[in-house]
């Protein structure tokens, strides 16, 4: 029956160099795979992406997130480009051009799926950066800001070069308009990577107290181009971020504890007794401190003017103002403990006598 009805002379009238017959099945497929495209999209991403929302992972709601966004032109454009092969002549520009459409739409909606990824990494490494309480993630952005750009101009070089044009030229004049540009823009690059190499490398970050040459101070931004520094004495000081790669810095915000060491002299008139109890009596008073940790104790040597020990322990705290505190404390309590014992601290003097 319906081979009957194809076979009617009126299917068989050509139009454009097919027949009816031929453009009637063009049709029915181009409404088909829409359709079929339509349901893909509704019904089976949709169902995976209830699925991917059970799952202890996020990175298949991002993907199912990305095949769902795209927009019903680029199922048109697919469901056109399969019909025509359905037809037996089909004009020379109809079909390049329709190539071309499904190439774009294909390249761009790649490479809006690989940007959803680019940020969802991002995304993932500021949060893990603000959970370790680093503020620094201008870099992250920046940086996946390059990556999406790279690849809208590896797309746009991969457009023209399946549309015949020969970009090798392209490609070795943009190369020879870089390098201008790479030497007009020498600094502002070399500070750039330099941001990169210290973003990667974090010789420091924002909060370090560090010392750089003759300047010291607390970090306060990590920039593209410059780091800002406040001084003890309360300014802003800028240094190029090249700068801070090529010289040498001491960051105390590295240091876990602080290690004091100083000596304490008693009087040469001090009992042998009293002088053997003196690292016991020391020990006991820096111990009694929770953020104290003695490293050593000794009798050190036979001063000028007085028998002194020298004193080795530990302020388990970065911070100076904590490790003055403790310092203060354990010298007080010493006044206090060498008072009580009645040992005299030693002060410079010098005795003369004078023989008869």
């Amino acid at each position: 029956m319906l081979t009957q009805l194809l076979n009617n002379p009126i299917f068989q009238i050509e139009f454009l160099g097919n027949t009816v017959c031929s453009w009637i099945t063009a049709a029915f497929v181009f409404i088909g795979a829409a359709i079929a495209l339509k349901i893909f999209q509704v019904a089976i991403v949709a169902r995976l992406k209830s699925l991917a929302k059970k799952t202890k992972t996020d990175i298949d709601d991002i993907a199912i997130n990305a095949i769902y966004a795209i927009h019903w032109p680029f199922y048109v454009f697919v469901s056109a480009y399969i019909s025509l092969n359905f037809l037996k002549e089909v004009h020379f520009l109809v079909q390049k051009w329709s190539y071309y459409i499904i190439l774009i739409a294909v390249i761009y909606y790649s490479i809006k799926v690989a940007q959803e990824f680019i940020d969802y990494a991002a995304k993932k490494i500021i949060q893990k950066r603000e959970a370790e309480e680093k503020a620094d993630t201008g870099m992250i952005k920046v940086l996946s800001g390059i990556a999406k750009f790279v690849l809208w101009v590896s797309a746009f070089l991969l457009i023209l070069s399946n549309l015949g044009y020969n970009i090798t030229s392209l490609i070795a004049g943009l190369g020879i308009g870089g390098i201008a540009i790479a030497l007009a823009l020498q600094n502002v690059l070399g500070d750039l990577f330099s941001a990169i190499a210290i973003y990667f490398d974090q010789p420091f970050k924002d909060g370090d107290f560090i010392i750089v040459g003759a300047d010291m101070g607390i970090v306060k931004k990590i920039g593209i181009k410059t780091t800002r520094i406040q001084t003890l004495q309360g300014e802003e000081l800028v240094i190029s971020n090249n700068e801070l790669t090529n010289v040498r810095i001491q960051n105390f915000g590295k240091m876990e504890r602080r290690r004091i060491v100083f000596s304490i002299g008693v009087d040469y008139n001090t009992p042998h007794a009293k002088l053997k109890n003196i690292p016991d009596m020391l020990r006991e008073i820096i111990e009694n401190h929770s953020k104290a940790e003695v490293d050593r104790v000794h009798f050190k040597e036979f001063g000028d003017s007085s028998l002194n020990y020298e004193i080795v322990f530990y302020v388990n705290a970065p911070e100076y103002a904590v490790y003055m505190d403790i310092q203060q404390a354990v010298n007080l309590d010493i006044v206090e403990k060498f008072e009580k014992e009645k040992i005299g601290i030693a002060y410079p003097t010098t005795t003369v006598y004078v023989k008869k």
